[in-house]
Parts: structure tokens; sequence; C-alpha cells
């Protein structure tokens, strides 16, 4: 599979494209039907006042998406960094740089919206201020999955940590001169024994992590939103929006509840570029 990556990554942008329209989303959409049904009632049930027309109309933009992130995921693996910065334009950046000089590191909370495999990029965004990023991941059932996951994140900088390791990573990293950036991926479904936090999101009684709200206060880091826009095709804009500056002053509950307001907002402005065939309210 990786020789395969490796291969398909040499090609340009708009041959990948080409793919990603006459060939993935057709066979994702038309003949596999990857996850219709359960993209379909998420859609029904996060926009119910949608009709039917309107609901095919977003399922079809998101697979379309859907197709463009895996091809521009592959092509991420080859391309430069030069032209990486022109593909991931990050705002506010310096600010939340300032802040993690200030308190010794800082949170980036983000979702699975436009190219969030891309956002990695804040890796080599932070080098020029002297900030090391650790991104948190979900470690994938399948090792091979899991290998190649690693594999293509790691050409975009940046360590990488599995989020069972979070905690001893951030205490054995506080050893070190340079302030700490993490990026978390906040919108997965919570474990059923796992803590959690409950609140109403697209119409649906939603469970959220926590872990970023309980990491943020011990550490004193100051929590930002990733507020993430596709410019064109392509291109995408990450803002740095403050959460929470002293977390540990905030309610409990406080983090984690604007970050559900953010993310929402987020996906409505867009709806088509967040991952609908998540089983998100399984539970």
């Amino acid at each position: 599979m990786k020789f395969i990556v490796r291969i398909l990554s040499l090609m340009p942008i708009g041959v990948l494209y080409w793919l990603a329209d006459w060939l993935i989303y057709p066979l994702a959409y038309y003949v596999v039907r990857y996850r219709r049904r359960m993209v379909r009632i998420n859609l029904r049930n996060s926009f119910p006042e949608k009709t039917d027309a309107e609901i095919r109309m977003l399922e079809k933009k998101y697979y379309r998406h859907l197709a463009d992130t895996i091809v521009e995921i592959i092509y991420g693996y080859r391309v430069s960094d030069e032209e990486m910065r022109k593909r991931v334009v990050f705002i506010y950046g310096e600010k939340a740089a300032r802040m993690a000089q200030q308190y010794g590191g800082h949170m980036l909370m983000l979702g699975h919206i436009g190219n969030w495999e891309w956002m990695a990029e804040v890796s080599h965004y932070m080098e020029q201020f002297g900030i090391e990023s650790t991104h948190v991941y979900r470690k994938q059932k399948s090792k091979s999955t899991n290998d190649l996951m690693l594999y293509m994140r790691r050409r975009r900088g940046g360590n990488y940590c599995e989020k069972n390791l979070i905690l001893r990573t951030m205490v054995m990293n506080r050893k070190h001169d340079a302030p700490q950036s993490y990026g978390m991926i906040s919108d997965q479904k919570p474990s059923a024994h796992g803590e959690h936090y409950v609140t109403e999101f697209l119409h649906q009684t939603t469970p959220f992590l926590t872990g970023t709200e309980v990491l943020s206060k011990k550490f004193g880091y100051p929590v930002y939103f990733f507020y993430i826009r596709q410019v064109e095709r392509g291109y995408y804009t990450a803002e740095f929006r403050l959460i929470a500056e002293k977390p540990a002053e905030t309610e409990e509950g406080y983090i984690t509840e604007q970050y559900a307001r953010l993310l929402e907002e987020n996906i409505l402005e867009c709806p088509e570029l967040w991952l609908w065939s998540h089983n998100r309210w399984r539970r």
C-alpha cells in the first residue's frame, strides 16, 4: 500500500482530481455505496428543515469532497513545503504562538472538517516561532492501517502521540525548553465507559470527549479552536480562535461546550466538508 501511495503522490494534483471525479466518487457513492445509509441518517437528523432533495444534494457534495480529501492526502505526501504553505494558510497564528511562548504551550482543538490531515502543517508553521508540535491520534484497530496513517502524516512534520499516552508525553515535554503545541481532533465519539460531556449538537444529544479540557486545566495551556474554511479546491484557511486563555479559571464543561458551539458553527457554514460517514451518534 505504501508503494501505491508513493507512486500516486508523484501525479499532478489535476490528474488526482480527475481520478476523484471520475473514479473514486462514483465508485464510493454509486457502486460500493460506502456508508451511504449512515450519512443520510446523520444528515436528516442534523438538518430536519431540509427537504429530501436538499439532503440528497448535500450528500453528493459530501462524497465529492471525501473523494477530493483522499487524493489530497496522497498528494500531500510528496508536495513541497513551499507549495503547502500556499495551500494551507493560518490566520492569527502569530497570536497563538505568542500565547504558547507565554504559558509554555497551547492546545489546538479541531474537527474532521476540510482536509484535516493537511492541518498538521501547523507543525512547520510553529517551528518558525521555536514551538514544538505534537499531534494526538486514536490508534486504528488494523496495524497496517495505523502504520500507513502515521507513515503519511509524518511527512507534514511534528510528533505523533497515541491518545492513551498523551498525559505521560505532556509531562515529559515540560522538561524541554521549547514551548509545546498540542493538536487534538476532538469530534470523535467517546468510548462507552469514558468521561464525556453531553450537549445539544446539530439537533441531537451528543457526548463529547473532555480530555483537552482536563489537560489544559492541569497544565495551564490556553485552548484554541481551528476554524477551517475551503477557499477553493485544494486550498484552505485555518483560523485560530481562542476558547480560553486561562482554562483553570473556567467552569467545568465551559471549554468543551465552546468547542461544540464553534464546531457546529463551522459545520453549518460548510456542511459538505465535515466527516458525515463517521458513526458519531451510534448510541
